[in-house]
């Protein structure tokens, strides 16, 4: 069995962290906690659990402070999560067997990251993170916001998961903490890499500086550097950002342009199927609705918003048909939206109206 130091940084969390630490009761081996700065009782509940807690220095810098409690750890292999991340039961279950059965070989092990929930506690959003790695490996973390571990050799990929719980803190941290940072980095002409640059863009269109925030995913497309699916990804918040200006056109360009990254992605297939169904023109419509919906089931590289390849283009399959005169495809793919969102106005709606034809 492998042993494991946890390793996390924390920072005014007394409301969420005593349930993080509590999920891990049994897979911890160690438990460092580094503090950039709290005034709550963050430490307290810490040292409930552990009197491994440390004092850091916050400098605008989230890789600095995760290589910092990283330092920290003394066993084989580190886990890191943020406060507001557990382990549901049965994942914890997962992570136990794990850690009975990893390999020596195993230098890293990604595990699912479900960070959104639909209105019956199903994962809307989910994506990959590199969660347990071997500590003598010295993988290190980059990026002073929305920061990033590098790792490389022999990665498995679990279907563990850890859920993010955000929505159990009533102590918010500054919805501008990010922008700031990066605004500061501008300030001070320090260099961007491409992921700041998309990242920057991404805090700016939450922001809603549309304008802004496409120059620099611009800026970020023209580096050619970069992970594959910031790209994809980057294009369709450009598309955002010009139908939040009202020119559709360029968001429809905008997504398109991202096929030339890579195939179509659901989320992506169903804009194009919106921009056609808004045309009144079913036909190409369900074409693209149709190729969202062939992910069904299907584990995607990046990022997942469940829906789009689900419940959403057959609930707009049900009106690409219906208005095409098919009212038995109409059926089959409301069956479908039905089986996803049961209690959703438009599958509720589409029922009604479908036993009477």
């Amino acid at each position: 069995m492998i042993e494991i130091s946890l390793c996390m940084i924390v920072k005014n969390e007394e409301e969420v962290l005593g349930d993080c630490l509590e999920s891990v009761k049994g897979i911890a081996d160690e438990i460092n906690i580094l503090d950039t700065g709290s005034t709550d009782r963050t430490k307290e509940v810490a040292a409930r659990f552990t009197d491994r807690i440390y004092d850091f220095e916050w400098v605008d810098h989230f890789a600095k402070a995760r290589n910092a409690a990283f330092a920290k750890a003394t066993k084989p292999y580190i886990l890191w999560l943020d406060a507001d991340d557990l382990l549901l039961e049965k994942d914890r279950v997962k992570l136990l067997a794990l850690k009975k059965q990893l390999a020596p070989e195993v230098d890293a092990v990604s595990m699912f990251y479900h960070t959104m929930f639909d209105e019956n506690g199903n994962v809307s959003f989910e994506y990959r993170r590199n969660r347990l790695v071997k500590r003598e490996n010295g993988f290190r973390w980059h990026g002073a916001v929305h920061e990033y571990l590098a790792v490389g050799g022999h990665i498995v990929e679990s279907d563990i998961a850890i859920t993010h719980q955000k929505n159990k803190k009533t102590n918010q941290l500054p919805k501008d903490r990010n922008l700031k940072i990066y605004e500061r980095m501008l300030e001070k002409n320090e260099e961007m890499t491409p992921r700041d640059l998309y990242y920057f863009a991404n805090e700016l269109k939450d922001h809603q500086q549309a304008e802004r925030s496409n120059q620099f995913y611009e800026k970020f497309l023209q580096t050619k550097n970069g992970w594959v699916e910031d790209k994809i990804r980057a294009c369709l918040c450009m598309s955002d950002n010009y139908k939040q200006q009202g020119d559709k056109e360029a968001a429809l360009h905008a997504v398109l342009r991202s096929f030339s990254y890579e195939i179509p992605r659901p989320q992506h297939s169903c804009e194009v199927g919106d921009y056609f169904i808004e045309r009144e023109q079913f036909d190409i419509a369900a074409f693209w609705y149709r190729h969202a919906l062939s992910y069904e089931g299907k584990e995607l590289p990046g990022f997942n918003m469940l829906a789009f390849s689900s419940w959403y283009p057959a609930l707009q399959l049900v009106v690409c048909y219906w208005r095409l005169n098919d009212l038995k495809m109409a059926k089959k793919y409301h069956k479908i939206s039905k089986k996803y969102q049961p209690t959703h106005p438009s599958v509720l709606h589409n029922e009604s109206f479908l036993k009477g034809n």
